[in-house]
């Protein structure tokens, strides 16, 4: 059984949907699309996606028009989780889980730590909660984790290492983390099959950026070791557009 996954940061869905993100989103056919930053509830999603045929789950946050976290199967889960366990994360809908028979699917959008790193310890805080949860998860089933990390790992994963060294997401701090919470029993599934560098996931609106591809790779698919030899593929899917982020495409066989 081969299994076709799509994470996309949509940065507002009313948006992505005018923007002909359902078209790019039906020629994939995905068995599951997790999307990211949708900045909608169940009572505002468009209707559009809800008619795709897919089960739809939705982790909004409290504020209106912010964050929040959707997941879309072709299958019923057999449950669903929406956030970490932490209030004051939870109220900012970043986290949605699904399980299935086979696995648990992690739908996250971690925290931006801002300009000035006015919100780093926020995000750091977050970090360790979610690397905590994940963990705790994992005991269970095996874990397939797409989202946003708001993190450019490594300097590979970044067009200017050197002019943003301690900006957001780019902070010692961040990238230390990330290097943990792969260290603990993760893949990052790109880069079993990509090593080269070019290769973005988000570019600023700004200066033509997207055009020149000086971009960030902050958007992941994360796997759980045991599912190493299932990856068959991990790709950004750079030529989507609809929103400042790429989507990505994962796919995982199981006997």
């Amino acid at each position: 059984m081969r299994i076709k996954l799509l994470s996309w940061n949509v940065n507002g869905i009313r948006s992505a949907v005018k923007n002909g993100a359902l078209r790019d989103i039906e020629e994939l056919d995905p068995d599951f699309i997790c999307l990211q930053e949708i900045k909608s509830d169940e009572k505002t999603v468009p209707l559009e996606i809800t008619s795709l045929g897919y089960s739809a789950f939705v982790n909004p946050a409290k504020k209106r028009g912010y964050s929040g976290t959707m997941i879309l199967t072709k299958e019923k889960p057999l449950s669903v989780k929406t956030g970490i366990g932490s209030m004051q994360f939870d109220e900012e809908g970043r986290v949605l889980s699904v399980e299935t028979e086979k696995f648990w699917l992690i739908n996250v959008y971690f925290p931006n730590s801002q300009r000035d790193l006015v919100r780093l310890d926020y995000k750091l805080e977050f970090d360790r909660e979610f690397g905590s949860y994940c963990l705790e998860l994992q005991k269970t089933k095996p874990l397939i984790i797409a989202g946003d990390f708001n993190v450019a790992h490594e300097d590979i994963d970044i067009a200017r290492p050197d002019e943003n060294r301690n900006n957001a997401g780019f902070t010692n701090q961040e990238r230390n983390w990330m290097t943990r919470f792969l260290d603990s029993g993760f893949i990052d599934t790109f880069r079993m099959f990509n090593r080269e560098p070019g290769n973005y996931s988000w570019w600023t609106y700004r200066f033509n950026a997207r055009e020149k591809n000086i971009g960030w790779r902050i958007d992941y698919f994360i796997v759980s070791e045991i599912l190493r030899k299932n990856t068959k593929t991990s790709t950004i899917l750079k030529d989507i557009k609809g929103s400042d982020h790429a989507p990505l495409s994962l796919e995982i066989e199981f006997p």
